[in-house]
């Protein structure tokens, strides 16, 4: 399985996860100049990695995330998200004309909720998705 994912991470890389972290690495540098919102920074810094190589690794809600993490997300899609997740929407449309982009495109569309939504949501590894926390 691990043959798998690092060949699908490298297709990946290869047809939209450069651009993509382009994006969210852009979003950060904006972050960081701002200097208040250096945490959104940090955020964009780690979607970027994940966008960078997805597969064999998921999103999974943080415990003890709570109200601060809604309302940064709140300001997280009124400043940034909104045109990240239109990015990873108009980069999925090309990837589903061709057999083989299909299932990228599907990888695209899923990265929407955490370009939406970062804060309160860490990246692990695939087989500790149901892993006890």
């Amino acid at each position: 399985m691990k043959v798998f994912n690092l060949l699908l991470n490298v297709l990946w890389l290869v047809f939209c996860g450069l651009w993509m972290a382009i994006g969210y690495l852009i979003a950060a540098l904006i972050c960081f100049i701002l200097i208040i919102t250096i945490p959104f920074g940090i955020a964009s810094l780690r979607i970027a990695g994940f966008v960078l190589w997805p597969f064999g690794r998921t999103t999974v809600d943080r415990p003890g995330a709570g109200a601060g993490s809604f309302l940064g997300n709140v300001i997280w899609v009124i400043f940034a998200g909104w045109w990240l997740a239109l990015a990873h929407l108009v980069t999925s449309i090309p990837l589903f004309v061709s057999i083989i982009g299909i299932p990228f495109g599907w990888a695209n569309l899923k990265l929407i909720p955490i370009s939406l939504m970062p804060l309160g949501r860490e990246i692990v590894p695939t087989d500790q998705r149901f892993g006890a926390r």
